[in-house]
């Protein structure tokens, strides 16, 4: 009776996790686009700038004050040496979804973001030497083609909401392969990460932000006809989005990594359709079925993923040439997803 109690527990605990991620997740980029869309505040790097300045005192709050998570000790040399670099990825990989989304709709961007996988593994392959079996490869295939067919079939194409997004893929990628070595001999969580990058991320980006938006955004200011709902919007935006943080530390905690690889591809195609049900941006049927491709190829990919990662070391594998000795699974993960 206890076990049907703590297993019911435990499956409510994680509808629960993903639900909450979910909902936050589908907020932040909804908020996003409707300040970039309807309220005219078309200032992307702010809008990030914002949303590090909310993570850091959010983060500050949880672990100082809250005592949500302990501090993780950093090294002040290994700050500058480790954390900082990661910061300015970070930050890269904020602004380019923030900019992605100033120029296209969120359908498409949150489409070309499932692309990740795929530059994970080929920038590891090209720029470490890094072996992957052909299964691993094989799972790209569709992911690779849904792309090409969302991107040949969008109506509302960009080029520079396309590049920033695609570029924004490639950061995100790095983030995951340098935190491997970076960060290595660090137990970091979703908010520690948070704790010790947000604040990083403030300093890199307000100086580009100041210069390149801040005359625009002080017109903005004194011209937009509802100022103050405006910028109870944009700050309740940066509050969700540390918020984003919090909710995968809990959703990593309460499910399992088949779970957390199908939620992740269902949250994007929740965001899509909510999105669409909101903005109206129109979808053409091709593009429809070039969505559905993806989100098929990465959740293909990660089955691919988590089955090699359970086989037993000594199984017999399909012969082959690895350019170097070290077979490796890729380090792609949506775990330490941002905002």
């Amino acid at each position: 009776m206890e076990e049907s109690l703590a297993c019911n527990w435990g499956a409510f605990r994680a509808i629960l996790a993903i639900l909450q991620w979910w909902g936050f997740n589908v907020t932040v980029i909804i908020m996003n686009k409707w300040i970039f869309q309807n309220l005219d505040f078309k200032f992307p790097l702010t809008v990030s700038c914002v949303h590090f300045i909310c993570s850091a005192v959010g983060a500050y709050i949880a672990i100082r004050v809250l005592k949500v998570k302990p501090l993780i000790q950093v090294d002040p040399e290994d700050r500058w040496k480790r954390i900082f670099p990661m910061s300015f990825v970070f930050c890269i990989n904020i602004v380019l979804g923030n900019v992605s989304l100033r120029y296209i709709p969120v359908s498409f961007m949150q489409t070309i973001k499932s692309f990740t996988p795929a530059t994970t593994v080929i920038l590891q392959w090209l720029i470490w030497r890094k072996y992957f079996e052909w299964r691993i490869w094989t799972s790209l295939i569709p992911i690779v083609g849904g792309i090409l067919l969302t991107s040949v079939t969008e109506l509302s194409f960009n080029i520079f909401g396309f590049c920033a997004a695609m570029f924004g893929c490639l950061a995100t990628s790095t983030k995951t392969i340098l935190a491997e070595s970076l960060l290595h001999g660090y137990k970091f969580d979703s908010i520690n990460t948070v704790y010790y990058m947000a604040p990083f991320a403030t300093m890199i980006l307000a100086l580009p932000a100041v210069v390149l938006e801040g005359s625009g955004a002080i017109n903005w200011f004194y011209t937009h006809p509802s100022i103050h709902s405006a910028i109870i919007i944009i700050l309740t935006s940066g509050i969700l989005a540390f918020c984003l943080n919090f909710s995968i530390f809990y959703v990593i905690h309460s499910t399992n990594a088949v779970t957390f690889n199908v939620a992740g591809n269902l949250k994007v195609a929740v965001a899509i359709l909510i999105s669409w049900l909101i903005f109206r941006n129109p979808i053409s049927a091709m593009n429809a079925v070039g969505c559905v491709v993806t989100l098929s190829g990465c959740t293909f990919y990660g089955y691919v993923r988590h089955k090699l990662s359970q086989q037993q070391p000594g199984t017999p594998r399909t012969p082959c040439n690895p350019r170097t000795k070290m077979e490796m699974l890729p380090l792609v993960t949506d775990k330490q997803d941002k905002a």
